[in-house]
């Protein structure tokens, strides 16, 4: 984490400002503990990246591969401590996702140069420099290193350590990421000049996330989803189709922008493996207030 980025995040429990105590520090905070005075919320920075969710055992009780593994990395005896004891109150062990984070997070890194990768570039490129950015679902950070070259600052959010660890090794001067739930950000009330959110309406409650992209967005919004809900027992409760998902933007009083205000088939092939590909048809949604 970039110690700039220090007056931007707030803490996710109450929206109070954070204080900073690092403990490994060179271009950035590669090991440190933010708090929060007025709730005593304590958020971990490892290997450069802030952990900021509200409950950090709730966060292990699906990862606790992952919370293994900050432990062997870590190196300050406050963060070992305080992760182990959050690894303590864990309640309920659900199925661990590590692996599969792990697994999805080299699959968007492999899944270079895509159509849908070159049309949001394009789309980019042309807007109005935006001085704020904030990406919801960064991933592996390859669309924030795109806006991060043609607008002002970019801070990226994502569940998944280790897609932000891929998203870090970029070293982007002009943008910082986030181990975050979009629901319950770290930005408190600040605005942004573009909001995007793209591929996440399967995976973040899509009203939910509606509601909060409104209240960010001071200007744009980018959106863009296959509307992949065929996921069991992980699907969300509400799915918006294309349409809908217009009117809700609509609704909210943000105009779409011509070219998007109808429903696109914009190609985002992943590269599983070798013999497996997944080709999804993507629909792009560009608006502003």
């Amino acid at each position: 984490m970039y110690e700039s980025s220090l007056q931007y995040i707030r803490c996710v429990k109450c929206g109070q400002q954070l204080e900073l105590e690092a403990f490994e520090k060179k271009n950035e905070i590669i090991e440190g503990l933010l708090s929060c005075v007025h709730c005593n919320g304590l958020y971990p920075i490892i290997l450069s990246i802030p952990i900021l969710v509200e409950d950090l055992s709730l966060f292990f009780s699906i990862r606790a591969k992952l919370g293994g593994y900050l432990l062997l990395n870590v190196k300050n005896s406050k963060i070992k401590s305080l992760i182990k004891k959050s690894l303590g109150k864990i309640k309920k062990v659900g199925e661990d996702t590590t692996d599969l984070e792990k697994n999805w997070a080299l699959i968007y890194k492999k899944s270079k140069h895509t159509t849908f990768e070159t049309t949001i570039r394009n789309i980019i490129r042309k807007l109005p420099k935006c001085n704020f950015v904030v990406e919801h679902g960064c991933s592996v950070g390859a669309m924030s290193e795109i806006m991060a070259r043609y607008h002002g600052m970019v801070f990226g959010i994502d569940k998944s350590f280790f897609a932000l660890m891929e998203a870090k090794r970029r070293k982007i001067k002009n943008a910082d990421f986030f181990l975050a739930d979009s629901l319950s950000g770290p930005f408190g009330t600040l605005k942004f000049d573009l909001v995007v959110a793209l591929n996440v309406l399967e995976l973040i409650e899509p009203l939910q996330l509606l509601k909060i992209i409104g209240a960010q967005s001071r200007q744009f919004v980018m959106l863009s989803d296959p509307y992949d809900y065929d996921r069991g027992k992980n699907s969300v409760k509400i799915k918006l189709d294309e349409k809908t998902l217009r009117s809700k933007l609509e609704q909210a009083g943000f105009k779409l922008i011509d070219g998007t205000s109808k429903p696109s088939f914009i190609s985002w092939k992943l590269r599983v493996n070798p013999r497996l590909e997944l080709n999804y048809k993507t629909d792009l949604i560009l608006a502003h207030l």
